[in-house]
């Protein structure tokens, strides 16, 4: 049980830094820079692209930390769910998620 009690603590405390860090590009208030952001040459070369990008993405990765969480927390608490099967259950939504993200954002990318 203590094991399940960790992972439950790394996955809800990796989702809610996720989440923050996800808020100030949202608003738009990180430059351009090489280590923070959706980082491509096309966004660090042109400043509006850059904040319009980071924003787009941010919002999408903001609600894979939310879900991430939630799904980590819910996982938690069925009764009859092993270890394995909570992290893979974990992980599953939060690379998913992800996934989702990067390619919707290299998308809008290319759309802009």
């Amino acid at each position: 049980m203590a094991e399940k009690q960790l992972l439950l603590l790394m996955y809800c405390s990796a989702g809610i830094l996720l989440a923050i860090l996800s808020i100030p590009l949202m608003r738009r208030k990180i430059p351009p820079n090489g280590l923070y952001g959706f980082r491509t040459q096309k966004t660090i070369d042109n400043p509006e692209l850059w904040y319009l990008v980071n924003q787009y993405s941010a919002q999408r990765m903001f609600w894979t930390a939310v879900a991430f969480v939630v799904t980590a927390l819910g996982l938690y608490i069925l009764p009859d769910i092993g270890l394995d099967d909570y992290a893979m259950g974990c992980l599953g939504v939060f690379t998913i998620g992800l996934v989702i993200t990067i390619v919707q954002s290299v998308n809008y990318l290319r759309s802009l």
